[in-house]
């Protein structure tokens, strides 16, 4: 029990400094809503439990959030085992996103890289492919922020060196991004969903 108390305590602890980003995440939702709106997209990409989350996220806005109203062009890097093997045996692994960027990338669109480290060299190299479209970039990292805190237009620093409570802050940063941009196309008028799933 007092192990899983102090887990929780950690968990509090990173969350409750999370604040301070709060217009981060209204910057990113902005931005996020200026791409939609000016037919862009939102690509995510990540590794292990990162690319979970960019496929969790990307679901939520092609999808829905808590309210109905009409899709959104969101998707994970992190999904087509084809593109994924053939870029990792043909190129390298560390080309997995930034090819996938090349051929799919607009300079309307909005490139989320997720990486507890900062440092991730396929989400590295993501960004840096962005970059060259001229699409905006955020970066989603642990403390130190790694190399995507200097190369991303945004980045969220979630407080922590532990995967986990970084893990868990970045879902929680998605989900407000998810609420705030939902809100604002959908409007006020919306039918909210009770859990399904």
């Amino acid at each position: 029990m007092s192990d899983i108390l102090s887990l929780l305590r950690e968990h509090q602890t990173v969350m409750s400094q999370l604040e301070s980003m709060l217009p981060i995440v209204e910057q990113a939702s902005a931005r996020i809503l200026i791409a939609l709106g000016n037919g862009g997209k939102v690509l995510f990409m990540g590794n292990g439990g990162s690319a979970a989350d960019s496929q969790h996220l990307a679901a939520e806005l092609v999808g829905r959030y808590q309210a109905e109203r009409r899709a959104l062009a969101a998707m994970s890097l992190t999904t087509d085992t084809s593109i994924l093997t053939s870029i990792s045996n043909d190129y390298s692994y560390s080309e997995v996103f930034s090819r996938q960027i090349e051929g799919l990338c607009q300079p309307n669109d909005v490139v989320v890289g997720i990486s507890t480290s900062g440092n991730s060299a396929n989400v590295v190299k993501g960004i840096e492919a962005a970059k060259k479209i001229g699409a905006f970039t955020i970066g989603m990292t642990g403390s130190s922020g790694g190399k995507l805190l200097t190369m991303t237009d945004l980045c969220f620093c979630v407080p922590s060196n532990t995967t986990a409570r970084i893990q868990e802050a970045h879902i929680f940063i998605g989900h407000c991004i998810c609420e705030l941009v939902e809100k604002a196309v959908a409007g006020h008028s919306v039918t909210k969903v009770t859990a399904s799933a």
